[in-house]
């Protein structure tokens, strides 16, 4: 490992790989170092692979990826303790090429991914860990693993080492992540036959459903569970602000029995065996929280830069999407050999003009509207249920008294003046 690279990137997930596959391609010395047994084996996602990021990288990627179902159906849970109001969206084209989005089990995906960056030409090392980056006259010149003669140079270092970057955090790229700004998902992948799910989710062996669940599966805190159905198992996980949770004083193993028991959803789960169990932290700090993203040397990517929208569950898109922007900042500097702040700054540039900041900064005061007002979720879903029952109730009661009754109830607490302020704020969160 004495000879120097041209990048060395930090983890193996969706960003990482990403920008190791495009820089390969393009002819430079990759390094790709992963400290799980193999790629995948620590990342963790609800399940949901979009295809237009991964696609600009490899084309028709889905014709040989280890993919689950192409999705049909997103569907919408507002759950109460013995009731749910629901919505969802089918459309068949998304069951054809070249398809909307997928679900996926992350150990084969990024096991997959990472060998085709490996085919480009990236070395791929695992069960390695990066300890701190080496820094000299104030530029980023290779990283130091916990292997014997451990240090490795390179120009470039690109640190896609998820939401808990502490190489971020020893350059001082940003400061320990707050309780709010972080969220820590727990999910199970349980074994279920095929067709058992097709009967289940009314689908055929070709397509998938995506189901995100809000309200009871949470206990009103700021979160979502999620239900993803693959070939023969299904996804199920929930994941809640760590800041909710202390202030809950609840377990994130609690919150996930608490969803598989639920009612409504049990039935979908019956008779179904653990195959595994996952627990990950996720960035939900959102566009305030995006750390430095460049250096002399350095670059973020990724969850480490805090890529997600945590408003349509999107990340791994983001972290394929600043993965490739990464390598494409990194050819061009090559030509100068110039890997200055001033020259990589150009990343920095056009991920702000990219999807992945103007959405950021769309939904750039949702997460904290929502932390900060919990009767979103503690009292106007369980109202939603409340009114759709005795709205759909035939016990002889007119329906304009009806509907009277059901206003008084959801103005009761807050006035209607509270009401109009509530919607106007969760509205101006998220327009």
């Amino acid at each position: 490992m004495s000879e120097k690279f041209d990048v060395i990137v930090v983890g193996a997930g969706p960003a990482g790989t990403s920008c190791a596959y495009t820089a390969a391609k393009n002819g430079l010395k990759v390094l790709l170092i992963e400290r799980g047994e193999y790629p995948g084996a620590k990342n963790v996602m609800g399940g949901i692979l979009y295809r237009k990021q991964l696609e600009e990288i490899i084309p028709e990627f889905w014709k040989e990826a280890p993919i689950e179902r192409p999705v049909v159906e997103q569907r919408f849970w507002f759950l109460d303790k013995e009731s749910m109001v629901t919505t969802s969206y089918k459309g068949l084209e998304w069951g054809k090429e070249p398809f909307n989005n997928f679900t996926v089990l992350r150990a084969k995906f990024d096991k997959w991914f990472a060998d085709k960056a490996v085919e480009q030409g990236a070395l791929l090392i695992n069960e390695t860990v990066v300890t701190e980056c080496l820094v000299e006259d104030d530029k980023v010149i290779g990283v130091k693993t916990d292997r014997p003669d451990g240090d490795i140079y390179a120009d470039v270092v690109v640190l896609a080492d998820g939401v808990n970057s502490l190489l971020a955090k020893q350059l001082g790229f940003h400061k320990e992540w707050k309780p709010n700004e972080v969220a820590l998902t727990v999910m199970e992948v349980l074994k279920i036959q095929k067709k058992v799910i097709n009967e289940r989710f009314n689908i055929k062996d070709d397509q998938g459903v995506s189901v995100e669940i809000f309200g009871d599966a949470t206990q009103g805190i700021l979160g979502t569970g999620f239900l993803y159905t693959n070939k023969d198992s299904v996804n199920i996980g929930v994941g809640t602000t760590l800041s909710g949770m202390v202030k809950k004083k609840l377990k994130p193993y609690e919150l996930l029995d608490r969803l598989k028991e639920h009612p409504m959803i049990q039935p979908y789960i019956e008779g179904s065996e653990t195959q595994e169990y996952l627990a990950h932290l996720i960035p939900e700090g959102g566009y305030h929280a995006i750390p430095k993203l460049v250096g002399n040397g350095v670059m973020v990517a990724g969850d480490a830069a805090q890529f997600v929208n945590a408003i349509h569950r999107e990340g791994s898109n983001m972290a394929m999407a600043s993965g490739k922007m990464a390598a494409e900042t990194i050819i061009e500097a090559k030509k100068t050999d110039d890997f200055s702040e001033r020259t990589l700054d150009s990343y920095r540039t056009n991920i702000y003009d990219s999807f992945i900041g103007k959405d950021l900064k769309k939904y750039k005061d949702a997460a904290h509207t929502f932390e900060e007002n919990p009767q979103y979720f503690q009292e106007y879903i369980p109202l939603m249920n409340e009114a759709m029952h005795a709205f759909f109730s035939v016990d002889g009661t007119p329906k304009r008294e009806k509907q009277k009754k059901i206003m008084a109830k959801m103005t009761a607490g807050r006035g209607k003046i509270g009401l109009a302020k509530d919607m106007y704020r969760a509205w101006k969160a998220v327009k």
